[in-house]
């Protein structure tokens, strides 16, 4: 059988890769602790999980859905932008997709043409830069430094442009750093761009995980910025409903006929279930609980972080967002893909090498998700400090 160049060109995510390699210890009977992947150990809120139930009773068919969603659910996420961002969004302008990975190739099938150039940071997730690929495109891949808190910044953004640049994708905070662009730096960014009439493509997936600032309040959205850039958002990770497949986008007016139309055939619909149940998240009760839990993360971040400085890896930039630290591990004379198979191997400690995101990381730094409970990381910790020390 013939394979099309496309599938062939695709890389691995080695994230999933190494969670195979985990599930096959597990098989014989090895115990795992898993902290390469980025799911929520907490599941979706509770009333979201009644509100499944109720739907799934057979009481209401589950017939396909409009092709951009419950009117509903996506007039309840342009309610959760103003009461929670201070933006106001039009219903018409949100696109209910089947997780962000599916808002990523709708909006990437919308906007990039064979030949055309997407700036993207490095490191950065890996997924991006492979569907913007699919569709023809070639990607720039952008270094960034831990003095740039390795995201994308203006100045580097306008040294990499090309006579080819159509478009750049920002993701804040990012996988795998777990890292945020400043506000400003996000301003002049999208700035840029559209002085070169440009897409701005900002992948806020992790938003409502960042940290809130000294008064209290949540990060901006790149919308309250520039009403006119592709905001790109998921049910999976602040909602904690990563088997769920929603997702959703928020786009200019002008692209919500071409997303429907590509909707249409690439996939019908979102999950009809799915979609009703998650009106629930909406609820003062699930946010709640939401919130909660946002905070857990950041104690377990704290824990993650004390625990590699006392094994000494360091953490260039801690995180202030999502659940991941990316820390380096050239200090022990193995390179990241031979510090996770050891890991995995030998202390039953399942991590993401960098290679996975991008070039100039790939070598010598470590994702560790802290998705995982306090419990479960405390004891992948004593495991990995353990095998740290074997290595000195």
């Amino acid at each position: 059988m013939r394979i099309s160049q496309r599938a062939q060109a695709v890389a691995p995510f080695y994230a999933m890769e190494f969670g195979k390699h985990a599930a096959a210890l597990q098989a014989q009977g090895h115990h795992v602790v898993k902290l390469s992947l980025g799911e929520p150990d907490f599941g979706a809120p509770p009333a979201v999980v009644g509100a499944l139930r109720e739907v799934m009773d057979a009481r209401t068919p589950m017939s396909y859905t409009a092709a951009l969603g419950l009117p509903a659910l996506r007039g309840a996420i342009a309610g959760f932008y103003r009461e929670r961002h201070g933006v106001d969004v039009d219903p018409a302008r949100v696109v209910v997709t089947a997780g962000a990975s599916a808002a990523l190739v709708l909006a990437t099938a919308a906007l990039v043409d064979p030949g055309d150039e997407v700036l993207i940071a490095d490191p950065s997730y890996p997924c991006n830069r492979q569907i913007v690929e699919s569709f023809g495109a070639r990607v720039g891949l952008v270094p960034t430094t831990a003095g740039t808190r390795y995201q994308l910044d203006a100045a580097t953004v306008r040294s990499h442009w090309t006579d080819r640049t159509r478009g750049v994708m920002v993701a804040t905070p990012s996988n795998p750093t777990g890292t945020s662009v400043p506000t400003d730096e996000l301003a002049a960014i999208c700035d840029l761009a559209r002085e070169h009439d440009a897409w701005r493509l900002v992948d806020e997936i992790y938003l409502d995980l960042a940290d809130h600032d000294e008064r209290g309040r949540p990060p901006r959205s790149a919308l309250s910025l520039d009403p006119g850039a592709v905001v790109i958002n998921s049910f999976s990770k602040y909602f904690g409903m990563t088997g769920w497949r929603l997702g959703w986008c928020v786009v200019p007016e002008p692209l919500v006929p071409a997303l429907e139309r590509l909707a249409q055939n690439y996939f019908l619909c979102a999950s009809a279930p799915a979609q009703h149940a998650a009106l629930a998240c909406f609820t003062p009760e699930s946010l709640a609980v939401c919130e909660a839990r946002r905070l857990e993360f950041a104690e377990r971040r704290a824990l993650v972080l004390d625990g590699l400085e006392r094994m000494g890896l360091p953490v260039p930039v801690p995180p202030d967002g999502a659940f991941y630290v990316y820390f380096d591990v050239s200090g022990t004379g193995l390179t990241s893909w031979q510090f996770c198979e050891r890991a995995l191997q030998e202390a039953h400690v399942a991590l993401t090498p960098g290679r996975d995101f991008g070039v100039q990381t790939a070598e010598t730094h470590v994702r560790l998700s802290y998705a995982a409970s306090a419990d479960t990381l405390r004891e992948g910790l004593a495991r990995l400090g353990k095998f740290v020390a074997t290595l000195r």
